[in-house]
């Protein structure tokens, strides 16, 4: 534990804006830096949607993660930027499934990179409930992750689970990424679920990709971007749930998200949630 908390905080980037905290940043949430929250200011100022689109995606999340416990998935690994503090109490991930679930109660799993998104979850999840535990772990090394000891022995691997994979932003090599999701329908139970969000550049005027790729870079280095095709090309073999590969907004709206409704590929995301045969 000790050792970890070391290395950690060893991790820790304050000079350098992290996605994660970028979009705990544009969500209102205080798991953030300077570096952030300059982040935010300046695509705000190439573009005025950023916090609106920040807000779409977390209305995403939450339409995926409640639709999937209403059909009876109580089981839910998140990997990537599933707690940004900007989502009020008692309105996290783990909330709402255990809010749409009946028959049962939800165990939830966290993964985790950065290392103030982890000690944020840690000092404020784990202590009031015994049904959420959050790891360190990284996309960009799968293996690991679902090796984690904790991964193994908190979740019933005989029944089927979801698998958020928030992250795809850190996967510049689609071999790679190709590798991700083998892995995970390999080891994933029969009726899992898969869910995918990828950042996008796909809406933004051609004029504009110049200058918008050197922010990226300034600011993001190494954030992955990628078309809808390249997008198809990940999922293919694999059951997409209606509506299929969306942007954000477009999956299944219920009314009360309006976060970039009017104008969906603002939010700069697809979305996708796919059966594991």
């Amino acid at each position: 534990m000790r050792q970890r908390a070391i290395r950690n905080l060893a991790k820790l980037e304050m000079t350098q804006a992290r996605i994660t905290r970028v979009l705990d940043a544009a969500t209102g949430g205080k798991n953030n830096f300077v570096a952030d929250r300059d982040a935010v200011r300046r695509y705000d100022q190439a573009a005025p949607i950023t916090t609106t689109a920040a807000r779409a995606v977390l209305q995403y999340l939450c339409r995926v993660v409640r639709h999937l416990a209403s059909e009876g998935v109580d089981q839910f690994v998140v990997v990537g930027s599933g707690v940004p503090s900007g989502l009020p109490a008692g309105r996290q991930l783990h909330d709402i499934a255990a809010d749409a679930l009946v028959a049962s109660v939800p165990r939830v799993v966290y993964v985790e990179s950065d290392p103030m998104v982890l000690a944020g979850a840690r000092a404020t999840i784990e202590p009031v409930t015994d049904l959420v535990r959050v790891v360190e772990g990284d996309v960009r090394e799968i293996d690991d992750v679902l090796d984690d000891r904790v991964l193994q022995l908190f979740l019933d691997w005989d029944r089927p689970m979801a698998v958020l994979l928030l992250s795809a932003h850190s996967l510049n090599d689609d071999e790679y990424f190709h590798y991700v999701i083998k892995r995970i329908r390999q080891v994933a139970p029969e009726g899992s679920y898969l869910s995918l969000l990828q950042t996008t550049f796909d809406a933004i005027p051609p004029e504009l990709l110049p200058a918008i790729h050197d922010l990226l870079a300034m600011t993001l280095p190494g954030h992955a971007i990628r078309t809808r095709e390249e997008v198809e090309a990940l999922l293919e073999g694999l059951v997409l749930v209606d509506p299929g590969l969306v942007w954000v907004p477009e999956w299944r709206p219920n009314g009360h998200d309006t976060a970039c409704l009017d104008q969906p590929n603002s939010s700069g995301n697809y979305g996708a949630v796919a059966c594991i045969p």
